[in-house]
């Protein structure tokens, strides 16, 4: 009994120095301005050799879009409905964990498996739970200031086009700040801790730093991301079987090629898998 606590003694003195040792965020690279098309074309690839994992994860992810908005119909307004639709910006990046771990599965020359996807849903939800705090914490001053431009919205009883334009130009210019400040610090940061034992903080840090340092390409990808989340809504949410995965899969080739997570150790189990 006495031999284990020294021994778990050492062992966390030896993980506290490391992490002393540890760059504040991770080394980025210089990127091209095409290189979201690159990481594209490996989403594509990946999609192709595991489309029965990646489409049914992305049916999933249908069907949770559906059961929300459902929800937001029936109990509450077509306002509410439009404010969830508009928040779901701050949440599709949890739900790009299974793709990463497919891509993260083939790139090791496993075959992938949704159960180890899960597995390792379950292996990151102390972390994954510490981000998803700071997405809500987000969301949250993001739906304070939507009720705040209220404010514009037209008085007459029936507004028209004309009338209702500010209020739309208003709310979209202020949803489009913090769906940037959203992008910068989920760009890279859960596929970083899929596969490296990091914390949130330092994960979210360096995905912001690394769109600081690579705007044009950065702007590229958020175009493509926006095109992909906005193909749900216009589809029925049809469209997220597919755009869903893919944008999970091609994420997930961006975060390695742009960060350099070499000084972090890589997460037991991928350790074990990759041996």
């Amino acid at each position: 009994m006495i031999v284990q606590r020294v021994a778990r003694r050492s062992t966390l003195a030896t993980r506290m120095t490391d992490a002393a040792t540890l760059p504040f965020v991770a080394p980025c690279r210089k990127l091209e301005p095409g290189a979201p098309w690159r990481w594209l074309v490996s989403g594509v690839a990946d999609l192709r050799r595991a489309p029965r994992q990646s489409l049914c994860w992305g049916a999933v992810t249908t069907l949770l879009s559906l059961l929300v908005s459902a929800l937001a119909w029936r109990f509450g307004s077509y306002w509410l409905l439009l404010a969830l639709l508009s928040g779901f910006v701050f949440v599709a990046p949890m739900l790009a964990i299974a793709p990463y771990s497919i891509s993260a599965q083939l790139a090791r020359g496993a075959a992938p498996s949704l159960r180890r996807c899960l597995a390792d849903q379950l292996r990151l939800r102390g972390t994954a739970m510490v981000f998803a705090l700071l997405l809500l914490v987000i969301f949250l001053v993001w739906a304070r200031a939507a009720s705040m431009i209220g404010v514009f919205f037209p008085v007459e009883g029936d507004p028209g086009w004309r009338e209702l334009l500010p209020y739309f130009a208003i709310g979209s210019a202020v949803g489009s700040i913090f769906a940037l400040l959203c992008f910068c610090v989920s760009a890279f940061s859960l596929p970083f801790m899929h596969e490296r034992d990091v914390d949130a903080i330092t994960a979210a840090v360096s995905g912001f730093n690394a769109v600081l340092r690579n705007k044009r390409p950065m702007a590229l990808w958020m175009a493509i991301i926006v095109a992909a989340v906005a193909s749900g809504p216009l589809t029925l949410f049809v469209g997220f079987i597919v755009t869903m995965p893919l944008i999970g899969h091609a994420t997930w080739h961006a975060f390695r090629d742009t960060l350099d997570a070499s000084a972090w150790p890589p997460r037991p189990e991928t350790a074990e898998s990759t041996a």
